[in-house]
């Protein structure tokens, strides 16, 4: 069955969230990811939107994270201190985080580009609650665009952390033991990290990508875990879903125009 880039990135992301578990989303590809895991696997998700909205079940996708949707049958309509005491009890099993740099241990940059803070070469929104999300939530995951650009030795300026330097670091710093960046899916496939290094390493490669095509779109040193395995494509059924009742009017399945087979 036919399929594009981003079709495939949510149903990773879908296929990452666990039955039961608790997950803080933002809106775009987050949102139809979490929307689509409730509709398939993990029907007893539990989603946070960082504006207040507890444990909606989504109707439709809804376009900020203050939109009256993500209160839609939902067990709280609460606050975003509420949502990030949340995250400080440890009880937020997973975040979805961005930026426009990702290094090999997971730290963020969504700050700025450039080496001086007050004449940078581009500014960008900062952290909003990435920072928090990044320190205090469990598990970390990452969807983006794969290429040398974001993937890079150095961050320019470190919004949200990641496993900082490597093993330990994060606990050196007084974040919580055990949480921390978990998984990457871009479009060319799904990277995770090393148990005991924190270094960035490949998973799994998305259906007719090969190894040498994700290495020369990272500028760091990629790792990879054995067995290499390749990414089991999205099934018609979740496609239907995510077609006809996630993202109907293709607001983000629409962003990548490159379909597959």
């Amino acid at each position: 069955m036919t399929y594009n880039s981003m079709e495939l990135m949510i149903c990773c992301a879908a296929r990452a969230l666990e039955d039961g578990k608790t997950v803080a989303v933002g809106t775009g590809v987050p949102c139809a990811a979490a929307m689509l895991a409730q509709r398939t696997s993990a029907p007893n998700l539990v989603i946070f939107f960082e504006a207040g909205g507890v444990a909606p079940q989504l109707p439709t996708m809804p376009i900020s994270v203050g939109d009256s949707r993500t209160c839609h049958r939902a067990v709280m309509a609460t606050s975003m201190a509420d949502v990030m005491e949340t995250c400080q009890r440890g009880m937020m099993d997973y975040t979805f985080l961005g930026g426009a740099q990702i290094d090999a241990y997971g730290n963020l940059n969504s700050t700025m580009m450039g080496t001086d803070y007050a004449k940078p070469r581009v500014r960008f929104p900062g952290s909003g609650g990435a920072n928090d999300l990044a320190s205090l939530c469990w598990r970390i995951l990452v969807v983006t665009n794969h290429d040398r650009r974001r993937f890079v030795k150095k961050i320019d300026f470190l919004t949200s952390p990641g496993y900082l330097t490597g093993s330990g670091a994060r606990e050196a710093a007084g974040l919580p033991p055990g949480s921390g960046p978990y998984r990457v899916i871009t479009d060319l496939g799904v990277l995770g990290y090393h148990a005991q290094t924190k270094h960035m390493e490949i998973i799994s490669l998305h259906p007719g990508v090969e190894l040498e095509q994700v290495r020369q779109a990272t500028e760091f040193e990629l790792g990879v875990r054995e067995p290499l395995h390749t990414t089991e494509p999205p099934t018609e059924l979740e496609l239907d879903i995510l077609r006809r009742e996630v993202d109907p009017h293709r607001y983000v399945i629409g962003r990548a125009p490159v379909e597959r087979n």
